[in-house]
């Protein structure tokens, strides 16, 4: 029987100006494929109303498009401005409905978290970030790019790594079966020493 662990994902920074999205093929452990990576401009529409049905329209479109098996979303940092907190908060909140509506789960990680898993350093830069991914997929530069879009990049390529790790699903025949964690191999292999 042959394991297929060939997946596509989604990933998303949201934003409520720019919202960077990219999708990626991941197989194995580690080869990665970039699809597309682009950005949904917001700036055009004044009614922020306006700005999250474009976005839910959007995320529509691209999980129509490219059938993603998950989405890897960044999840807002606590900023000291509320309204721009709750706004950032709905344009994620949208998107994740968007996919949600199409049955695709949803990952959050968090800006520092993506940064660690793509530089090793929590506190990168996004140039740090989109330059390091310049050498992951072995590409010749993102200089066209806008940092949002390699920033959507970065969480689908943290994603992939986290998924690809201890507990990752996999796909036998069309069903995703779930791998043992270490502690579930663990008290699988040692039941006498569970009290």
């Amino acid at each position: 029987m042959a394991i297929v662990n060939e997946r596509v994902i989604l990933g998303i920074d949201p934003g409520t100006n720019i919202l960077g999205y990219a999708v990626i093929r991941g197989e194995g452990k580690n080869r990665i494929d970039l699809i597309v990576l682009g950005v949904i401009e917001l700036r055009k529409y004044t009614d922020h109303y306006l700005k999250l049905k474009a976005i839910y329209e959007r995320v529509q479109q691209l999980v129509d498009e490219y059938h993603p098996d998950e989405l890897a979303i960044e999840s807002p940092f606590f900023g000291k401005n509320v309204q721009s907190m709750l706004k950032l908060g709905r344009a994620q909140g949208v998107a994740m409905a968007a996919a949600l509506s199409r049955s695709v789960p949803i990952f959050e990680y968090a800006p520092r978290k993506i940064k660690q898993s793509i530089t090793g350093q929590g506190a990168a830069s996004k140039e740090q970030v989109a330059a390091m991914l310049v050498s992951i997929l072995k590409v010749k530069d993102f200089s066209d790019a806008k940092l949002d879009a390699t920033d959507a990049l970065g969480a689908a390529i943290c994603h992939f790594y986290q998924d690809t790790a201890i507990g990752s699903s996999e796909k036998v025949k069309g069903k995703s079966t779930k791998k043992a964690s270490s502690w579930e191999a663990f008290i699988k292999d040692n039941p006498k020493r569970i009290r």
